[in-house]
Formats: C-alpha cells, sequence, structure tokens
C-alpha cells in the first residue's frame, strides 16, 4: 500500500523520529497532569463540583493563554525551537513538582491554580513549536502523513499518560500529588530527548540575532499584525482554522457534559467515576488512532476541506443519535466516535495551515491557532454552565452543538473549498535526515 511505503520512508527520518519522541514524552505528561488535575479539581471527595467550577477551573488555566498565546509566537520565530523543547519540559519538570508539594500542603484553591497555569502555560510554547518544526523534518510529499502520525500519536500518548495516571492514582497511590510527580518525571525525561537534535536543526530560518527581550515583546503587536495579515492573504488557512474553532467549541462543550455524568450520573462513588472517565478518554484515544490511519486516505480522495465536511456532517448525525439517550454505552461510543472526527479534522487543518504559511509566520500562526482553541474551550464551558443541570443531563446543550457541526459542514460546503485549496506556493525545503 502506498501508505505504509510512506510511512516506512517516514520513519526512517532520524530527525523525525527524535522530535516525534519529544512529542510523545511532552504529550504523556501532558495527560498525566490533566488527569491529576483533573482528580484533584472534580473528583476529589471533598468537592462537590459543578458545571460552573469546572467553567471557572477552565476560564483560570485557559484564558490566560489568550495574552500568552501570541507572545510565544513571536518568540518562537525568533528561539531555536529545539532550545524551546530543552527549557520548556525542564521548567514544566520543577513546576509539576511545585504543585505536587501545593496538593500536599493544602494551600487555597487560587494558590493552586497559578501554579497549574504556570505549568500550562509553557505548554503553549512547546506544542506550538513542535507543529512549526514539522515541516523542517518531513517534505510536502509526506506532510499529511506526518500529520497523521505525529500529532495524533502525540494525543495517544496524552491517552496513554492519562491511563496511567488512572492506574497510578485508583491503585499504588490514592494521591493527586504522587501523579503529578510521575508527569514531572515524563517532562524531564522530554528535556533530556530533545538534546539528541541539533541545536540548529528546527529552524527558523531567519537568522537568530537573539534580541533583547525588551525589544522582542516591544514588536510583539507589529509581528503579531504582520502574522494576522500574512494569513489574511491565506484564505484556505484562516478558514480551516475558523472551521476547527467551531469544532473544538463543540468538543468543549461535550467534554463537560461528560465530566458531570461521570461524577454524578452514572455513578455514586468518585472512584467510578474517574474509571469511567479514564474508559471515556481511553475510547476517544482510540478514535485517533483511527483517524491518523484513515485520515490520509480520505484527504487524498476528498481534499483536506472535503474531509473536514465530511468529519463535520457526521458529527452532526451521530452525536445526537448517541447523546441524547444519556446513558453510559452510548456516551462511550460516542467518544469514540468524536475522536475519530475532531482528530481527522485537526490532521487536515494542520495540513492546510504548515502548507500555505510561510516558514517565517508559522510559530505565530500557530500560536494564534492555540489561542483560537483556549477561546473556543473555555467559551464553551462557560456556555455548558449556563445549559447543564447538576447531573450534566441536557438535551438542548446536546442539540445545539449538533446544529453549530451541521453549520460547519455546510459552511464550509458552500465555501467550495475543495482538494486544490491548499497553497503550492510554499518553496521546496531541504530535510533532515
Amino acid at each position: 500500500m502506498p501508505v505504509v511505503r510512506q510511512l516506512r520512508v517516514l520513519v526512517r527520518l532520524s530527525a523525525f523520529r527524535r522530535l516525534l519522541a519529544v512529542r510523545l514524552l511532552s504529550q504523556a505528561a501532558d495527560g498525566v497532569f490533566q488527569v491529576a488535575l483533573a482528580a484533584y479539581v472534580v473528583f476529589s471527595p471533598e468537592k462537590q463540583t459543578s458545571p460552573a467550577a469546572i467553567a471557572s477551573a477552565m476560564a483560570v488555566l485557559l484564558l490566560p493563554y489568550s495574552l500568552v498565546g501570541p507572545f510565544a509566537g513571536v518568540l518562537l520565530d525568533r528561539w531555536q525551537r529545539r532550545q524551546v523543547f530543552l527549557y520548556g519540559n525542564l521548567l514544566r519538570a520543577v513546576l509539576s513538582a511545585c504543585t505536587a508539594a501545593l496538593i500536599l500542603t493544602s494551600v487555597p484553591d487560587w494558590l493552586f491554580y497559578v501554579a497549574a497555569l504556570s505549568v500550562t502555560a509553557v505548554n503553549r510554547f512547546v506544542l506550538a513549536g513542535l507543529s512549526a518544526a514539522l515541516p523542517r523534518v518531513v517534505d510536502d510529499e509526506r506532510l499529511v502523513l506526518a500529520n497523521s502520525l505525529s500529532p495524533t500519536a502525540g494525543t495517544l500518548a496524552a491517552t496513554a499518560g492519562g491511563g496511567l495516571a488512572l492506574v497510578v492514582r485508583l491503585t499504588a497511590a490514592d494521591s493527586d500529588a504522587a501523579v503529578m510527580l510521575l508527569g514531572a518525571v515524563l517532562y524531564l525525561c522530554a528535556a533530556l530527548t530533545s538534546l539528541l537534535m541539533a541545536r540548529e536543526l528546527l529552524g527558523p530560518e531567519r537568522p537568530l540575532a537573539q534580541p533583547r527581550l525588551r525589544a522582542a515583546l516591544a514588536s510583539t503587536a507589529r509581528e503579531l499584525a504582520g502574522g494576522l495579515r500574512h494569513l489574511a492573504e491565506r484564505r484556505p488557512a484562516a478558514r480551516a482554522l475558523a472551521a476547527m474553532t467551531v469544532m473544538r467549541f463543540c468538543y468543549g462543550a461535550l467534554t463537560v457534559m461528560v465530566l458531570m455524568l461521570c461524577r454524578y450520573a452514572w455513578t455514586d462513588e468518585e472512584a467510578d467515576g474517574l474509571a469511567l472517565l479514564g474508559l471515556a478518554l481511553g475510547l476517544s484515544g482510540a478514535g485517533f488512532f483511527t483517524a491518523a490511519v484513515f485520515t490520509p486516505w480520505a484527504v487524498g480522495r476528498l481534499g483536506p476541506s472535503g474531509w473536514t465536511v465530511a468529519c463535520a456532517a457526521a458529527a452532526a448525525v451521530l452525536e445526537p443519535a448517541l447523546g441524547l439517550p444519556f446513558a453510559a454505552i452510548p456516551t462511550l461510543a460516542a467518544a469514540f466516535v468524536l475522536g475519530l472526527i475532531t482528530q481527522g479534522a485537526k490532521i487536515a487543518t494542520d495540513t492546510v495551515v504548515q502548507t500555505a504559511v510561510d516558514d517565517a509566520f508559522r510559530g505565530r500562526v500557530f500560536s494564534l491557532y492555540d489561542v483560537l482553541f483556549n477561546i473556543a474551550f473555555v467559551g464553551a464551558a462557560a456556555v455548558a454552565a449556563l445549559m447543564l443541570p447538576a447531573d450534566g443531563r441536557s438535551p438542548a446543550l446536546v442539540v445545539t452543538v449538533a446544529v453549530l457541526y451541521a453549520g460547519v459542514a455546510g459552511t464550509l460546503r458552500r465555501q467550495g473549498m475543495r482538494k486544490g485549496g491548499v497553497s503550492r506556493e510554499t518553496p521546496p525545503r531541504s530535510i533532515a535526515n
């Protein structure tokens, strides 16, 4: 099969393998940290969690990315990306250990959120850098396949990390602090793995003058305006980002709903609810893997935008069919379906953005991508807080999400985004081997 042959070529690229290893370890640590965070905020026996409380936690942790994200993009286009992976993961290892210490000392919630925010804020630099660096180690011909394998493998690693965290939390140590320390160890491993790559390997291409931090921050607004103008000139990339933002909103609303169902509707025990959440994450991860296998073929037949239309249309039909019963088994099946659909659309979107956007602007554009993602997720949590009852059963929310998915499919269809929508103007690059 052509895909299998291309995959074999892809994994022979040593630079790609090393970049992938950094991603896997970083995102596995993210999965561990996120489960520890969810267990502490949502499933602690002493906490009576509400949709509003979950929305507030998401706002505290994610809204500041709207400020951090643009700065991350400007700095990513100035700093060596390898160094971002090294120092970013080292910093997260230290901060995760500090967060574990705060859990043990039973500090006020606001101080815990500040520490958790510090860990996740650094994540913006690392994830945006991983996406921006990928075209430096893979040629255009195999970029769709790389976007299927690399981010999806990272998502699966995050899911595996979350599963490992659940095992530790439920069996080895009934302690959220112990899970946080496990995340710190994985962040340290990711930092050490980045040292296997040369400092200059991952770019960016522009000469690194290493400007003073004050000068770099002072020019943020001007450079961001340039990045936005560049994105506006790449209409396929702008449209793909808009569609993915709406789909992210839908995913966020459903995430809050599933959290509440696991916590209150399906079981009376916190441990059982946490186990159900872990099962939902595992099924969603299986959907991500299926998307990685299926998306290259689908994009080849439908084009990136055509595949996004198919994903959104399928979600519009299947999400209410599986979600409206509010029963555990159909909802868990929906977790698999939405994992496949969301990751399939994201692979297509990443490919459009990477191919249509010049290398010198990729850091800024992917940081803006992250900002849109987080604003959409927090907005979804706020809407869910208004619509969800205490047990998480809200037909109105399920129907609203289905309408939004249908709107994305219909809008992209009308705009006529077809297979030729990706820019072919990106100049050839030399690929490290």
